[in-house]
């Protein structure tokens, strides 16, 4: 993931993640806010199409606003077993950078001008980067893909 980062001209930074047992106890450890982590969500489409949804911890996908900036009829997340076929990261720790194919991103705009957390490719570990460059790096849409979660749920979000 780091060899990834650097091709890319990205500045990272890995540090170890305590085990949380929610999203507000992950953000408080990482000293963020909880719409600061964010989850890189694999979506299936057609075939063997498959895209990154990059979410806001306090946020979910609105699958309308996704299949609409997609341009597709039909999205759903894979199973666990697709997911790592799919991009080499067990769920929990997902990442774009590294991934075994570089699906296209899809970012939701509330992370425009952030320093974002993200999975960082193995259990135990958070990735830290300029939200901007990532997007801008990998040639992410951005677009407002996302609905509000009424409260933050008390479990951390699943991938």
């Amino acid at each position: 993931m780091e060899d990834a980062a650097r091709e890319r001209g990205l500045e990272i930074e890995v540090r170890e993640s305590p085990k949380a047992s929610s999203l507000e106890e992950a953000a408080a450890l990482r000293g963020i806010t909880p719409a600061d982590i964010v989850k890189t969500l694999v979506v299936k489409g057609k075939g063997d199409q498959y895209y990154f949804a990059l979410v806001p911890g306090d946020r979910a996908i609105s699958w309308g606003k996704l299949r609409a900036a997609v341009g597709v009829n039909k999205l759903r997340l894979p199973e666990p077993e697709l997911a790592l076929e799919a991009t080499g990261y067990e769920r929990g720790t997902i990442v774009p950078l590294g991934s075994r194919t570089d699906w296209p991103i899809y970012a939701d705009e509330r992370m425009v001008g952030k320093r974002v957390s993200m999975g960082a490719g193995a259990h135990g570990y958070a990735l830290f980067v300029d939200a901007d460059a990532l997007i801008a790096a990998y040639g992410a849409t951005v677009a407002d893909i996302t609905d509000p979660i009424d409260g933050i749920r008390g479990e951390l979000p699943r991938q």
